[in-house]
């Protein structure tokens, strides 16, 4: 079966491995990229700094044999750091296990890294400057300009492989088909960063090994370390309303908002109002396709597939996994592109939509819930199970972070009846001491099966 050559659109996180990951395979590899070489320019305005890196992400890069690499640029989170408004914390941990933490990573530094690997050690063609215009499905051929002298060409590529992020020209070229067809459901919600500077020494400020928080119920503002010693904040906030964006018009309001509502980190913020009016505000949306590919012509893979909103910090976990998924698929030697791309859909497209579901709801868990007494409560317990029911009850955030071989759809569907489960094993609880464990864990071998 001829599966020489592809070509990749967008050399982001998600197309860099991708490329790898295909080249390793002896497919030769030409990618395309809008944005100027990251190794030489500075990462893209108004995207996330930070991401979350979680056990598919690290499989990911395991898998293309890029780890060791990236291993260094990785901050361990053990949990998140919960900043009240009268400036007291609380410590919740992600897992109980020593292994169960998340990373901190930067996004242009682990660009650089794969970019690198891809076109220095795998040969991959790069071609950065090159914008795609639109897609011809019928054709099957890519328009794209050449930034640099603003000529137009066509790219006749079968197949295509389209990682060119949440705004793709290639899905939108087909959204009034029914052969990909999907919707962009943006968030009305946007996200500004700003910085903690390290200290004279270059020490961190905050706790070094921990997500920080400031839920403050309809918004909040988390911080990730750096392994520099710096922070990079995040605040996410409502487009328009009484506290929104649209509201803190004027310096004297912004500086009076972080003044009153995170009083405790404004003497640490690296020029506040300096870094707000420079830090465009980034958009936050969810991505759905019908389907992700069109024959054996082009496929989407990533963002341009399934964009999610960043809550879970799963946005880049899910694209490295997809490269893993479509790798996989492509062990079988007499698939053609049309029936790789087929198989990887129909593995992958119900754990995208699972996981976009429970994005959405874990922003709600850490603005607001996460403060919650009861919420805490059903924290302990759920570890509580786990310890005594290791192969039956796992916590779906654990399920989600930190087991790479549970899918999305298996965690969203345990975690449902679980979370049923502490509802009513906590209703007349206020504490650990007032449920009766023994029993607790028989209602669960009733009614939540083994996992397998």
């Amino acid at each position: 079966m001829n599966r020489s050559s592809v070509t990749i659109l967008g050399a982001g996180l998600c197309g860099a491995l991708l490329a790898i990951v295909l080249a390793r395979r002896g497919i030769k590899v030409s990618m395309l990229e809008r944005s100027p070489d990251p190794r030489t320019s500075e990462a893209a305005r108004g995207r996330s700094i930070n991401l979350a890196m979680a056990a598919r992400g690290i499989r990911g890069l395991k898998h293309a044999g890029v780890f060791d690499l990236v291993e260094p640029l990785l901050v361990p989170m053990k949990g998140r750091c919960v900043h009240n408004l009268d400036g007291t914390t609380q410590h919740h941990l992600y897992g109980q296990r020593e292994t169960e933490k998340i990373y901190s990573v930067s996004r242009a530094a682990l660009n650089e890294i794969l970019v690198d690997a891809a076109e220095t050690e795998y040969k991959v063609q790069i071609k950065f400057g090159q914008e795609a215009v639109t897609y011809y499905p019928e054709e099957a051929t890519l328009r794209v300009r050449d930034l640099d002298t603003g000529n137009d060409y066509d790219v006749r590529a079968k197949p295509l492989i389209a990682s060119d992020g949440a705004g793709s020209a290639v899905r939108r070229a087909f959204a009034d088909t029914d052969i990909i067809g999907g919707t962009e459901d943006l968030l009305q919600h946007r996200y500004k960063e700003l910085v903690i500077p390290g200290g004279p020494n270059g020490e961190f400020q905050l706790e070094q090994n921990a997500l920080h928080i400031w839920p403050r119920g309809g918004f909040m503002l988390i911080a990730l370390p750096n392994p520099g010693g710096d922070f990079t904040l995040t605040l996410f906030l409502p487009v328009e309303g009484k506290i929104s964006f649209a509201s803190l018009d004027t310096d004297s309001k912004v500086q009076a908002f972080f003044d009153e509502l995170f009083p405790d980190i404004v003497p640490l913020i690296d020029d506040l109002i300096g870094s707000w009016n420079r830090n465009p505000a980034g958009v936050l949306g969810t991505v759905r396709s019908r389907h992700w590919h069109d024959r054996g012509n082009v496929l989407l893979i990533g963002d341009a597939a399934h964009a999610v909103v960043p809550f879970h910090g799963q946005g880049m976990n899910l694209a490295f996994e997809d490269c893993v998924v479509l790798d996989q698929v492509l062990e079988n030697p007499d698939a053609d592109w049309a029936t790789v791309f087929d198989v990887f859909e129909n593995e992958q497209i119900a754990n995208a939509n699972a996981i976009a579901d429970m994005a959405l709801e874990n922003y709600v868990e850490m603005r607001d819930t996460v403060r919650d007494p009861k919420h805490q409560l059903q924290q302990q317990l759920a570890f509580a199970l786990e310890k005594r029911l290791p192969n039956r009850f796992i916590p779906r955030y654990s399920m989600i972070m930190f087991h790479d071989e549970i899918p999305y759809a298996i965690a969203q569907k345990r975690g449902a009846i679980q979370q049923k489960l502490l509802d009513d094993l906590t209703d007349r609880a206020d504490e650990m001491a007032d449920i009766d464990l023994d029993a607790a864990v028989a209602e669960v071998e009733r009614r939540l099966p083994p996992i397998h």
